[in-house]
């Protein structure tokens, strides 16, 4: 038996998100499907965590156990022909057959960004929140410093309060967090590494920070939010096609 670590991109306009289910294509499905043609037998994949609809990733990391002798290098460029050209395959290793993708998680880092322009090109909105409004970027700057350390992040989770498999406790996780301003792109991008992340919690961090931004919270809001454990007080949630996994650490 063999157990195996792929390091995966896609881009997630097209799938219902990485975990299987019935409606719809998903990550998670079409690895599985791809790795059972490839082994012939079934496969489950373990991801890192999962990634709502729409969201994408640049280092996705997921691990199978396999009885397959194919060598990984082989393994890379077959399973790159039986997937759809919106998830590659970067990288395989063979690892320790206890290494889990979601347990052995140290820290995630995402990044969001945000195109403030009057129009977003073509090409781009996959890939942006488009807002065409004015933002005063350095009070929102301001705002992130105050998610940075150990905080209960109840406030900026899911309705549900489920988290994405990977934070260690059930709110409390250690982030640490910058916005910059690019000026010759137009582009906001939040960058955030974690111990773990509730569902939404970046999406909802920066749509409090848009609210920031706006003058409809001022940046030391952010601890009042933070304490309050109340999801009504953060802002709205940021749409997905603007959030990606840059990487995963173990």
């Amino acid at each position: 038996m063999r157990n195996i670590r792929l390091v995966v991109a896609y881009e997630g306009t097209d799938f219902r998100g990485w975990q299987r289910q019935p409606q719809g294509p998903t990550v998670q499905s079409c690895l599985e499907d791809g790795l059972q043609k490839l082994t012939g037998a079934p496969v489950t994949i373990l991801g890192s965590g999962r990634t709502d609809a729409g969201v994408h990733a640049l280092r996705q990391v997921a691990n199978f156990h396999t009885e397959s002798t194919i060598p990984c290098e082989n393994l890379v460029k077959a399973l790159n022909n039986h997937l759809p050209p919106t998830i590659r395959i970067r990288r395989a290793e063979d690892v320790a057959l206890t290494f889990h993708a979601r347990y052995d998680v140290r820290c995630k880092t995402y990044c969001y960004r945000i195109l403030v322009a009057p129009i977003c090109p073509p090409f781009l909105w996959r890939y942006v929140w488009h807002y065409p409004y004015a933002l005063d970027w350095r009070r929102m700057a301001e705002a992130a410093q105050h998610f940075q350390g150990e905080h209960d992040f109840a406030s900026f989770a899911a309705a549900d309060d489920s988290a994405d498999d990977s934070a260690k406790t059930k709110d409390r996780v250690i982030i640490r967090s910058c916005l910059v301003w690019r000026p010759r792109t137009s582009v906001l991008a939040y960058e955030v590494t974690g111990t773990g992340f509730l569902r939404y919690m970046v999406r909802n961090i920066v749509g409090t920070l848009v609210e920031v931004g706006r003058g409809k919270l001022a940046p030391g809001d952010i601890p009042r939010i933070l304490v309050a454990r109340d999801r009504v007080q953060a802002g709205p949630t940021a749409p997905a096609q603007g959030l990606c996994l840059v990487r995963v650490e173990y």
